[in-house]
């Protein structure tokens, strides 16, 4: 019955999507170039599925520009729009590098080494709940590299350890939440980065600026500014180490205390055996050596002291895409050399292409991304939406808004990817309806806070939605209930966001340029909530 009306919806949805373009071609309104977005956002928050709702959004805006005929509409998406992006060199390496990490992210997974740190950070000190928590957050930012695997591989190591010391599963959920699509997001070497590029490229294309600014200088500029991000970890840390625990997540925690044991937990978990430190710690120093040494034999120019600008410079050119592809290499190999051999265990090879093959996901999501994007520029978005803000809402407003709207969408839909691939390619295109001159101080820190404020709105989904896939996984690999999860971490969520909106992106987008002058405020109002509330608690 369930599957039956789920094919209804999607057979409804799709005649509606094809329904609203023909009587688009029928009128004149600026937001015809939009509607593709419109049914994708629609598509993904009724059917969950992102690929075929991006599709779908592609589709209906191809019959608009193909005049409603079906036919030339569908063969003009992998033709004209799809296949152009696979002759980019960049677009090329991306597709390897995200499948090449993939792939990593499984061998070290199973090697066992992440279990043995957890283990070696647990055996210092006496507060072993504290001591646990920080060991998490600790293999959260260790596992840079991908946010669903980082979201597996905490739950799984840390699962049994949770119990006897007295730290409850939704707390060890919201760890393993907090930190896995957070660090992916800023972290340049992950899965992540090649449709963060991607969809910057895009942006910056249709906003005619690829000659004043490359992708990956964006992307590093917007680390700053990505104001959700950093609250969020920032906030995480320090509840820890303050034993702050907002609402829910005060109960859970006083009812893991009345049920831990008074031993603490074996170095080994229920989830496999541990393994040697070396085989998680080599290949990952490998990885990130192996690319920054690349930079330096490829570019021939000085690789210290390292800086956001030269790594710009070295992966914005045009071999960006292979710095990344070779230099992983060394990594990759490491890891196939140190990967313990046992019985029963499948093979690294088995294990490496069982990851690559899990990338094949977000790879289609990537693909379809550009497919609605290049249909977006190809029906003029960017001039649609100047017509729409012109006059209508202050630049300074921009930023906020981006992030809003991301948060919203992210939330409802509960697809970071699908948010990113929705927001991105109408969010750096909108800055042309402005006068920047006029009501903002700086052109590239603006570029900076909206590209951020995609990506940070795009996260907070991840963190608050019961739709996402890092939400369920999280929640499941840590053994508590999802709804109990997203219950439990969404006052965290709220304050990080209500943070990084009031005193992040709407100071910067007004031309407050400090970036970090935010996040010291921001830092400073963190540090004095716990004492805020306790003190109120206690009155």
């Amino acid at each position: 019955m369930a599957q039956t009306r789920h094919r209804l919806t999607l057979i409804l949805y799709l005649l509606a999507a094809a329904a609203g373009s023909y009587f688009l071609l029928l009128v004149e309104s600026p937001w015809r170039a939009l509607w593709p977005t419109a049914v994708g956002l629609v598509g993904v928050w009724l059917l969950r599925r992102v690929i075929v709702s991006l599709l779908a959004g592609a589709f209906a805006g191809a019959l608009l520009l193909h005049g409603g005929n079906p036919l030339t509409a569908a063969w003009s998406l992998p033709v004209t729009h799809l296949a152009p992006a696979f002759t980019s060199s960049w677009n090329q390496g991306a597709i390897l590098f995200s499948l090449l990490l993939g792939g990593f992210a499984a061998l070290i997974e199973a090697s066992g080494g992440m279990r043995t740190i957890v283990s070696k950070l647990l055996e210092r000190g006496t507060n072993h709940a504290r001591n646990l928590q920080m060991a998490t957050i600790a293999l959260g930012f260790v596992c840079f590299f991908d946010g669903l695997a980082n979201a597996l591989l905490i739950g799984r190591v840390t699962r049994s350890l949770a119990k006897p010391s007295g730290v409850s599963a939704e707390k060890m959920a919201y760890l393993a939440d907090s930190t896995s699509s957070a660090v992916a997001c800023i972290a340049f070497i992950s899965t992540w980065i090649a449709t963060q590029l991607t969809l910057i490229q895009s942006g910056l294309g249709e906003l005619g600026m690829l000659d004043r600014y490359t992708p990956t200088e964006l992307y590093f500029a917007s680390i700053p500014t990505n104001f959700y991000v950093l609250a969020t970890l920032l906030l995480m840390v320090w509840s820890i180490w303050r034993n702050w625990n907002i609402g829910p997540m005060g109960a859970a925690e006083r009812r893991a205390r009345l049920e831990a044991h008074d031993t603490p937990a074996e170095a080994v978990t229920e989830d496999g055996p541990a393994g040697s430190v070396w085989s998680t710690l080599l290949p990952l120093a490998m990885l990130v050596l192996g690319i920054m040494g690349l930079y330096y034999v490829w570019e021939a120019r000085p690789l210290w002291p390292v800086t956001p600008h030269k790594l710009a410079l070295a992966f914005g050119s045009e071999q960006g895409a292979l710095i990344l592809v070779l230099g992983s290499l060394p990594g990759l190999l490491t890891a196939f050399l140190l990967f313990p051999r046992r019985e029963g265990q499948p093979s690294a090879a088995h294990i490496f292409f069982q990851g690559a093959r899990n990338m094949a996901a977000p790879l289609l999501i990537l693909m379809a991304a550009w497919i609605i994007g290049s249909v977006i520029s190809a029906l003029d978005a960017a001039d649609a939406i100047a017509q729409v803000l012109e006059g209508n809402m202050p630049v300074g407003y921009l930023p906020l808004a981006v992030f809003l709207t991301g948060a919203f969408i992210s939330f409802s839909t509960g697809s970071a990817w699908g948010t990113m691939a929705l927001l991105m390619p109408l969010a750096l295109p909108a800055v042309s309806a402005f006068d920047i001159t006029a009501e903002c101080a700086d052109l590239g820190t603006l570029l900076a806070a909206v590209v951020s404020a995609v990506f940070g709105g795009a996260v907070f989904g991840d963190h608050c939605s019961p739709f996402s896939d890092t939400t369920i996984m999280s929640s499941i690999a840590c053994g508590v209930e999802p709804v109990e999860h997203v219950r439990t971490q969404m006052p965290y969520a709220l304050i990080a966001a209500s943070l990084a909106a009031l005193v992040g992106y709407w100071p910067v987008g007004r031309g407050w340029t400090n970036a970090y002058g935010s996040l010291a405020i921001i830092a400073v109002i963190i540090f004095t909530l716990p004492l805020i509330f306790r003190r109120r608690s206690h009155t």
